[in-house]
């Protein structure tokens, strides 16, 4: 398991540090270390300082007390300002480190429509979206606090280890007539101290990494379904689904409660054992040093900085006692991102059985065609049909016989299947779905997505807007709001028509794009098409018999597999 964490780190750590911003990286991070280092000859010259300034109490040595007084000022001044910027400089780490791996999560869930394929796959995880906004900045968060904290701790230990075996002296344990010599006693009871510690730390901390997992994973899940809720707040009004949607929530924060309390009860444990470990080790090093201090060969000063340097040590090997509820987290995020990172492996790779191919004719062609759904039951069986230029096809069949699937591949989006699907070299061809997707924002925005480069004059979109039926609008172009909330189904429809007409494809293709239009928007829509582009090809799918006559020909679906294409008259 520890391997298996350690390979799933190592994949998540390394690719930051070998791209092509690795120069400017290292030598941040490299900055970053030498002014921990730093703090750390700072806190031995501090160290030092107690030695004089207790010894100087001691003897009364009036005439040293301010001077050291200034010593440890401007110490504790330098301390400051390198224990500030070291923090500054590691969140400017952490900024770079997170942008490049946002960037990179951002294009692998996008590239090749993975966002969508993980679904179509059975690849899906849970909240990509916690996983790329909120794990990668814990995971970039947490391993250079760890990281940067266990160097600084490792550098401690070796400077101040060094200090207390000097300090320790020589303990002699009397054993009946015998007796032996301890060198260094205070650091190899330090040692002793801290691995007990540890390895109890650890058997009372390891249930946290599973609990943090979960715990996340409830969280999200209680957010996301209060997103649902108000991206459907209308459907679920005209329901009046209120008490099933507070019933699913209860459900949802019942999960999250139940599990906060086990992390709740495990972390209790965890705390009362770290702050009795921690408040032992302040009374550990008197005791330790007290018969030396007693017997008079060791000064006020000198027990001082033992103590200081005692502390010094037990944190630098008590880091793992201090920082396992941190390294419980950090595992819980590589675990999340290790997943959610396979999950995309596996829809990248995952193979399609229809072949897209771009220039072999100049007609959009399906050749030999054969749909399947995820299970492998087939929905279309040899299909061969050319969609030519300027002719406008009609999808049509019962509902689950598989038309939008049929769609679906020729937009390259639907993996599971056989054939060849080619599309012509030039001219463009632009989907319509059934609810058009309106991206938050301007009103602009929307209507130019998913080109928002891409400007006309007002003049211009207002004649648009009106073609379609959505002149009110034209003076709400840089409205910023959720149009989707505003708009209707049948105007958000209308609204990717102004699309069409921006965009002036060669091909169109509609899937129930028309649905919520009564039949007279209906049959306008389709006109304008002919009249602005009569060239364009459309292939339509839709139910209504009135369709029939704004197309050239039929593709029926029969079910089973069966399909017939065939002339429409009038």
């Amino acid at each position: 398991m520890r391997k298996k964490y350690f390979a799933a780190f190592w994949q998540l750590f390394r690719g930051f540090w070998q791209s092509e911003e690795k120069w400017r990286a290292r030598g941040l991070l490299a900055v970053v270390i030498s002014l921990n280092f730093a703090s750390v000859y700072l806190l031995v010259q501090i160290n030092t300082w107690y030695n004089d300034f207790y010894n100087a109490l001691q003897n009364y040595e009036e005439q040293l007390f301010w001077p050291l007084v200034g010593e440890f000022t401007a110490l504790a001044f330098v301390y400051i300002i390198i224990a500030v910027y070291a923090i500054y400089l590691r969140q400017l780490v952490q900024i770079k480190w997170r942008t490049w791996m946002t960037k990179e999560y951002l294009a692998r869930w996008l590239n090749n429509r993975v966002y969508y394929r993980m679904q179509l796959t059975g690849s899906d995880t849970d909240n990509p979206d916690q996983r790329i906004s909120e794990d990668i900045n814990q995971f970039v968060n947490l391993t250079l606090q760890l990281l940067i904290g266990f160097l600084k701790q490792l550098t401690t230990l070796a400077a101040f280890g060094v200090v207390l075996w000097n300090l320790s002296g020589v303990f002699t344990v009397p054993l009946g007539s015998y007796s032996f010599q301890i060198y260094g006693y205070m650091f190899w009871f330090s040692l002793a101290y801290s691995t007990v510690g540890t390895v109890f730390a650890h058997l009372v901390g390891r249930k946290l990494i599973g609990l943090n997992f979960d715990q996340q994973r409830y969280e999200a899940d209680f957010r996301f379904g209060m997103m649902r809720l108000r991206e459907n707040s209308e459907s679920v009004a005209f329901y009046g689904g209120e008490k099933a949607e507070g019933e699913g929530f209860r459900e949802k924060f019942v999960a999250v409660i139940k599990n906060f309390r086990e992390l709740m009860n495990r972390t209790k444990l965890l705390n009362f054992y770290v702050n009795g470990y921690a408040q032992l080790a302040v009374i550990v090093p008197l005791v330790m040093a007290a018969p030396q201090y007693f017997s008079g060969a060791m000064a006020l000063g000198g027990l001082m900085q033992t103590v200081s340097a005692f502390g010094r040590v037990q944190d630098a090997l008590s880091y793992f006692v201090e920082s396992y509820d941190t390294i419980a987290q950090l595992a819980s995020v590589i675990r999340r991102l290790e997943g959610f990172t396979e999950h995309m492996e596996d829809a990248q790779n995952a193979t399609s059985g229809i072949k897209i191919a771009v220039g072999a004719k100049d007609a959009l062609t399906a050749q030999n065609l054969n749909i399947n759904i995820p299970t492998g039951e087939n929905l279309l069986k040899n299909c061969s049909v050319e969609f030519l230029p300027k002719v406008r096809w009609l999808v049509t069949g019962a509902s689950g016989c598989g038309k939008s699937t049929l769609l679906r591949a020729l937009a390259g989006i639907w993996p599971f299947g056989s054939g060849t699907i080619n599309f012509p070299a030039k001219g463009e061809t632009l989907f319509l779905p059934q609810k058009p997707y309106l991206p938050l924002g301007s009103l602009r925005r929307a209507i130019y997505y998913p080109n928002p480069e891409r400007r006309d004059d007002d003049e211009n979109l207002r004649q648009k807007l009106q073609k379609v039926g959505l002149a009110h609008f034209a003076e709400r172009l840089d409205d910023v709001d959720d149009w989707s909330r505003i708009l209707s189904l049948g105007e958000q429809q209308r609204l990717a028509f102004v699309r069409v007409l921006l965009i002036r494809p060669q091909r169109l293709i509609l899937d129930e794009a028309t649905s919520a239009l009564d039949e007279p928007y209906e049959k306008a829509m389709y006109e304008l098409l002919r009249e602005e582009l009569p060239n364009m090809s459309i292939i339509s799918v839709g139910h209504r018999s009135t369709l029939f006559a704004a197309h050239d020909e039929n593709l029926s679906l029969k079910g089973n597999g069966e399909w017939t294409a065939a002339s429409i008259t009038t």
